[in-house]
């Protein structure tokens, strides 16, 4: 199944899950990409009743949730123990609410990669062809063990660095996450660790406690929507 975050506070585009593009929020625009996805049922955790509404005015599943949770694996793990506390779903997505332009194959991908079983957490990439964005600290790498050409690799590490040195790709992360039920579980109670902490990367707090991130190679990076000049150009790839 796939459950996606969602919250009003943002610090550069306040109320932006409720932000219209063409006629619906960006959060009906999220549960559409997800549900085109047809990887389980999509809820969408959040933490104000208006976000709630929107979703549902727009036929969709809304779970609440705390405001005050830390974060949006504590908000997915919220919900999915409200939704499905019989867990009858072994897995799920942590789909952010800022991707309305994401295209449902990455999705499809990422739940892929646990087909792996001894893969705890799966994620995506895409291999970086602008060059600005190899030392651009707001772009997150991914240090990937894989063979020349594969479609998938083993995470090592993730970084806002330049890394790996040496000749070769270097993958843009892509933020979106499918866990073993268990793994989240697990995920949620560790506390946060001090790579991730110096990082102020979340998914690092996984490979410092020994669970293991493997990732797709896709082929597109979905725009996340966090300005408003992103919310116009998001505006325009949906026209």
């Amino acid at each position: 199944m796939v459950l996606i975050p969602a919250r009003m506070a943002s610090t550069r585009l306040p109320g932006k899950p409720l932000a219209d593009i063409h006629g619906q929020s960006m959060i009906v625009h999220c549960l559409r990409r997800a549900e085109e996805a047809e990887v389980g049922p999509v809820v969408v955790a959040c933490a104000e009743a208006e976000i709630a509404g929107s979703v549902e005015a727009a036929g969709g599943r809304a779970v609440m949730t705390e405001p005050d949770l830390p974060s949006g694996s504590d908000r997915i793990q919220a919900a999915l123990m409200a939704f499905d506390p019989d867990g009858q779903y072994d897995a799920v997505v942590n789909l952010q609410g800022d991707l309305p332009t994401l295209d449902p194959a990455i999705v499809r991908a990422t739940v892929d990669v646990l087909r792996d079983a001894s893969v705890d957490i799966s994620t995506a990439v895409c291999a970086i062809t602008e060059e600005a964005e190899r030392d651009n600290p707001n772009v997150v790498k991914a240090v990937l063990s894989c063979a020349e050409g594969a479609r998938t690799g083993r995470a090592l590490y993730f970084s806002r660095a330049t890394v790996p040195t040496g000749p070769g790709d270097h993958f843009h992360h892509i933020g979106l996450y499918a866990y073993r039920r268990a793994a989240l579980e697990r995920f949620v109670t560790l506390p946060a660790s001090p790579l991730e902490q110096r990082e102020k990367l979340e998914q690092l707090r996984a490979l410092e406690a020994g669970m293991r991130i493997d990732a797709a190679c896709v082929d597109t990076v979905p725009l996340g929507v966090d300005t408003p000049a992103d919310l116009e150009r998001a505006r325009a790839l949906l026209a």
